[in-house]
């Protein structure tokens, strides 16, 4: 594992005991909220490896939810995040899981709403980093340290040339892109991280193009 900076070594400014069950966790939850793009009514967080050993003492229930109702992992409101989705109306459960997962400290976050759900399966990979490893049903490789498109789009010829040639016309920069797809012909997805603050007018374009279906983004 390569840090970025030594702030990943020593560890963010934060609310908890640990950068990587407390910080990496509600960093987990805040991603799932603002690619979930408003607040959940219910969420159903299930835990594996030490994530489902030490959750109560180590503070990983309390930082999902915050992150879950957008605090971010220095934000004194963590500390009163059972309290808040109370008055919020929104509730959750936590479930252990026995499940060997590939990383220790995994989190599947089921969140919705009356409208739809989403699902999001995030690991804390340590100084309070973290990635979305599966999004959907989709694996991907989520890192969260850059602005992101996620893109929704049928399986056709020519979606990512256009999708790939919208975002150049704004002359942004792409840092990492992954895509994938459930069948050949149905549903896919492309993953964009970007350099460059992602602005509404790029949005309605990705939104418009042929066979694109919904689109997604993630500030840095």
């Amino acid at each position: 594992m390569k840090y970025r900076s030594v702030f990943e070594i020593i560890g963010p400014v934060m609310i908890g005991p640990s950068s990587s069950h407390t910080a990496g966790a509600a960093r987990i939850g805040r991603v799932a909220r603002k690619l979930y793009g408003r607040q959940p009514k219910w969420a159903k967080i299930y835990l594996y490896g030490s994530f489902a050993e030490t959750y109560k003492g180590h503070g990983t229930d309390v930082a999902i939810i915050g992150g879950l109702l957008d605090y971010d992992t220095f934000d004194e409101r963590i500390k009163t995040a059972f309290e808040d989705a109370e008055k919020l109306g929104m509730t959750f459960e936590f479930i252990p899981e026995e499940e060997e997962m590939e990383h220790p400290n995994t989190a599947r976050i089921v969140i919705g709403d009356e409208k739809d759900e989403m699902e999001l399966v995030g690991i804390s990979i340590g100084g309070g980093t973290m990635e979305v490893t599966e999004l959907n049903g989709f694996p991907l490789r989520l890192s969260g340290h850059y602005p992101a498109l996620l893109v929704v789009h049928e399986d056709r010829s020519g979606v990512i040339a256009s999708v790939s040639n919208a975002i150049a016309a704004q002359q942004m920069n792409i840092a990492h892109m992954e895509v994938d797809r459930k069948a050949k012909g149905e549903m896919a997805l492309m993953v964009i991280e970007v350099d460059q603050v992602i602005d509404d007018t790029l949005i309605q374009e990705l939104e418009a193009l042929p066979h694109v279906t919904q689109v997604s983004t993630l500030a840095d």
